[in-house]
């Protein structure tokens, strides 16, 4: 940290900075403001390094000031300390130098969530509800304020030596874990269905989305794919040029992709897909929800506008604009919204108020008012205002509360380390299933865990008999409130049963996650995914299927 003297005379070098631009730029009114609010920022930070009680860290204090300014403008607009760098890197290029493993937190504990496949921790037999105790040696309870999976990244070829507490195992494990780069893929996973649907999870856009999603159409054709389902549920988004290439894959060369607009009006581009399609023809469904955002809603909003395929799902987020990265001084960047984009119908598919959002991350209802309506290419009727809407809606899943305390408290996860270090090996991902019996096994296991949660229903009535107080009507009713009390409060034994196929099925994901990680979880949730059995009987129908894609005028 820089000492006291340093700091003012650092502020006082800004300050007269500042002070010439001031004169510089008077005569021009916006950069008069500019200048004038330089000013009164520099000498501000110059009293408070001065007079405040206790000493700041200047770091902190205009990082804190940076993030609160952007903050008014929109979510997107985000500034990247020179200590911030290697995770900006990593969000964009998807690669960095570590184990492979994602760690998280619970009471107290670091606990190994996943292992990816292929990566150095699954090759050391890093397992999934390891706890890391030491890492080379440092107790890692004495490192809390840095995230424990920063820990276990450096320089390439170098070994990180892990202690590590496994269920079952009456002393810790040694484990050591040479560091290589790790990739963290856009296709998590892929494959066939059915004998001719194939699948694409699609779950990020980083420098190499479009390599991963070609590859994986090459080989699933190969395999005697007719159809596909393209899922971008979950999907953040990423680069714009992926999108492009990605979209490109199922539409002809020199088709419209997408259109930038924004004030520097020479970076306004239209851009078009630039090699021949690998497939024009096939049937093609696109699984979208409320958490796919900006390429993916691209690439979605691409395939609807052309008629290609048909969405599945919930409307998407609506990120509708673009950004653009700058370099600022002492390697510090400026990720900053540029432009908006509209895609080939001419929409733009951001969300109208960005600003405020449902609990799961949609824009809610659009009043009909504030839409404008456009066509796709056979004349359907699309609309722009937030999101792409789908096709074929179906409801977003509401997890039951007893399924949701369940897994907040982590007791599907451990339930399942249990279940992998009793038995040594499951069938195959898309055969496994928990019986009765070891459903009962689970019911008895969680007799002395703490859970509890409480009902929407009860809720509410708690708010009536609030509001019956409040207004003096509690008397008249107090009877049939307590009745309707006795009648819906829940009982866990009850609803373990009651909510049974739901528990069961999160249950049978998380194991085959324990076994075969992240591509056991998704093999095990085909056949009780809606939007998948939705694709599903909608690929058994083609008529439907096109009658979709025609206009209705």
């Amino acid at each position: 940290m820089l000492s006291r003297k340093r700091l003012t005379l650092a502020a006082s070098a800004l300050l007269l900075t500042v002070s010439i631009t001031f004169v510089s730029f008077r005569t021009d009114d916006r950069f008069f403001e500019i200048a004038r609010n330089l000013d009164i920022y520099a000498t501000l930070f110059k009293e408070l390094n001065m007079y405040y009680v206790d000493e700041i860290n200047p770091n902190r204090m205009v990082k804190t000031s940076i993030d609160a300014m952007l903050k008014a403008l929109d979510p997107y607009t985000n500034f990247y300390a020179e200590d911030e760098i290697e995770d900006y890197m990593t969000m964009t290029t998807g690669r960095y130098n570590g184990i492979g493993a994602l760690i998280g937190t619970r009471q107290g504990k670091s606990i190994v969530m996943m292992v990816y496949e292929g990566t150095p921790a699954e090759k050391a037999g890093l397992q999934l509800g390891d706890e890391i105790l030491k890492v080379d040696g440092v107790d890692v309870k004495t490192r809390r304020e840095m995230d424990p999976g920063k820990l276990l990244r450096g320089q390439n070829g170098t070994a990180v030596k892990l202690t590590v507490n496994r269920y079952g195992q009456k002393a810790p494990l040694e484990l050591s874990v040479m560091r290589d780069v790790v990739k963290m893929t856009n296709v998590p996973y892929y494959g066939m269905i059915t004998d001719e649907v194939g699948y694409i999870d699609l779950k990020d856009f980083t420098s190499t989305a479009s390599r991963e999603v070609r590859n994986a159409f090459t080989e699933l054709k190969s395999k005697g794919m007719k159809k596909l389902i393209l899922d971008v549920r979950e999907n953040p988004g990423g680069l714009l040029n992926m999108s492009i290439d990605i979209a490109n894959i199922f539409i002809p060369k020199d088709s419209e992709v997408v259109t930038t607009k924004g004030k520097v009006t020479e970076w306004n581009k239209t851009y078009n897909a630039l090699y021949p399609a690998m497939d024009t023809e096939m049937p093609l469904v696109v699984l979208t929800n409320s958490r796919s955002a900006s390429a993916a809603e691209i690439v979605s909003g691409v395939i609807q506008d052309y008629d290609r395929g048909v969405l599945i799902g919930q409307r998407t987020y609506g990120k509708g604009l673009v950004q653009t990265t700058r370099e600022l001084s002492f390697n510090t960047k400026l990720k900053i919204t540029t432009a908006k984009y509209y895609i080939p119908s001419g929409r733009c598919i951001q969300a109208i108020d960005y600003s405020h959002r449902n609990p799961d991350g949609s824009v809610g209802k659009i009043p009909d008012s504030l839409k404008t309506a456009f066509k796709t290419r056979n004349g359907r009727v699309v609309y722009d205002g937030g999101g792409v809407t789908p096709d074929v809606a179906t409801e977003a899943p509401t997890p039951t509360p007893i399924a949701l305390s369940l897994n907040n408290k982590g007791l599907i996860f451990d339930y399942a380390v249990k279940y992998h270090h009793e038995h040594p090996t499951i069938k195959p991902a898309r055969e496994f299933r928990l019986t009765d019996a070891e459903y009962q096994d689970f019911t008895k296991w969680l007799k002395d865990k703490e859970y509890d949660y409480t009902t929407q229903v009860e809720k509410d009535l708690g708010s009536l008999e609030a509001s019956a107080k409040k207004e003096k009507y509690f008397d008249l009713i107090q009877d049939q409130i307590k009745a309707l009390k006795n009648k819906v409060s829940h009982s866990k034994d009850a609803d373990l049963m009651t909510f049974k196929s739901e528990i069961k099925t999160l249950l049978e994901q998380e194991i085959a996650g324990h076994y075969y990680l992240q591509k056991g979880m998704k093999e095990t949730s085909f056949t009780t995914d809606p939007e998948v059995k939705a694709a599903l009987d909608l690929f058994k129908d083609m008529n439907r299927y096109q009658a979709l894609l025609k206009s209705k005028n």
